[in-house]
Order: C-alpha cells, then structure tokens, then sequence
C-alpha cells in the first residue's frame, strides 16, 4: 500500500490566485515591451508603436482586471492578504533580526503567519513600486500629448522602478520554484492549497489558526 496522501490546508482563495496570475502575466508582457523600448537590439523583434501599445493595453488590463475581482470576485478574502502584508508583529520583527540568511533558512524561525515577514515586505515593496511605475507610466504617456505634463525625471524614476521590481522578481521566482524550503509554497497560488505539516513548519501561526477555525466550523 502506498503512504497516505498528505493533509492540505488551504491558503488562498480563488480570487487571490487570479489576481496574483493576473499581476504576473501582464507584469512580463510589459517588462518584455519595455525592454523592446528600452533596448535597441530587442525592437527588432516587436516594433515601437507595436511595443508601445502592447505596454499600454496590459497595464490597463491590470487595473481593469483588479477592478472587477474587487466587483465580483472575493474581496474579502484578497483584501484580507493585503492586510496581512501591511501588519509586522513581533515574530516578524524576530523574523528580519535574522537578516537575509532567514530568506533560505527557516531553521528555528519564529512563528509566521500566512505570510512571513520576507514576503509581507516583498508584497509591500512591490505594491510601493508599482504605484511609482503607474504614475510615472500615465505621466510619459502623458507628455507625449502634452508638453505639460513632460518631468525631467519621469523616464529615469519609471527605469529605475522597473529594474527595482525585475530584481525583486527574480529573486521571488527562485524562491518558488526552485530553493527546497519554500518551493512548497507554490501550489498554494496554482490549486489554492498547501501541505498541512509544511506549513505548521513554516507558518505555524496561520496554520493553528487555521486549524481552530476548522475545528469551530465542524463543531
């Protein structure tokens, strides 16, 4: 006989998990455009106006798309991750002490809530970012209308942001599909669940939470 499959918790909705796949398809159509404005090599591959447009339409397809999963979706379950991201507790303040080295090892880590104090700053971070490359970004369409509103340092903040949150990026796609101790975590976002022992591991906060709500449910 085979093991037992293993016990699954779950940590986010579905309107999480289209947000979240929503951010991230339109975030690398517009990194790939934006490196074809950016780059002279790459604009061979999709031309100026093509790139320019395509830039456009998938940022307006993010703010359209969160609109209408804010309208009919669960909002309370996606208003609820980012108040989770926006609240540091003193785990998490433990947590940071341990400075980048808790990124990869959570060896004797304080207990975490749904997400540990690494990813409520990324989530925080990220969100600070794009608000900057969404003001910026209106701005230098903007001025391409109206002198008015053209900023010396439009280009060079929106260049800036955009390489800050490619960084951030690349190192939040190590974590999830490749380092060991947090890969796990992905199947959260793909089917909404997570083993139930890894996260008592890793989120144990959340986990005994979790597990009380269960429990007063089946009561």
């Amino acid at each position: 006989m085979g093991s037992p499959a293993p016990e699954r918790i779950v940590r986010f909705s579905g309107t999480v998990r289209l947000a979240h796949w929503l951010l991230a398809s339109t975030f690398f159509v517009m990194l790939f455009t934006g490196m074809c404005l950016y780059l002279p090599a790459l604009s061979r591959l999709v031309g100026r106006p093509t790139a320019k447009a395509w830039h456009l339409w998938s940022a307006i397809a993010l703010l359209v798309g969160i609109a209408v999963l804010l309208l009919i979706g669960n909002r309370r379950s996606l208003t609820g991750v980012v108040r989770d991201a926006d609240r540091l507790d003193q785990d998490d303040v433990a947590w940071l002490k341990g400075g980048p080295r808790r990124l990869f090892d959570h060896d004797d880590a304080p207990p975490q809530g749904r997400l540990n104090a690494g990813q409520k700053l990324n989530t925080m971070v990220m969100l600070g970012l794009m608000v900057v490359l969404a003001i910026s970004g209106t701005l230098l369409w903007l001025g391409e209308r109206d002198t008015t509103y053209r900023f010396g340092g439009s280009v060079l903040t929106h260049d800036l942001a955009s390489l800050a949150i490619g960084f951030l990026v690349m190192g939040h796609l190590y974590l999830a599909l490749v380092h060991p101790t947090t890969r796990h975590a992905l199947r959260g976002m793909v089917v909404g669940d997570v083993d139930r022992a890894w996260a008592e591991r890793n989120h144990a906060t959340w986990a005994m939470s979790e597990s009380v709500q269960s429990a007063e449910r089946n009561a």
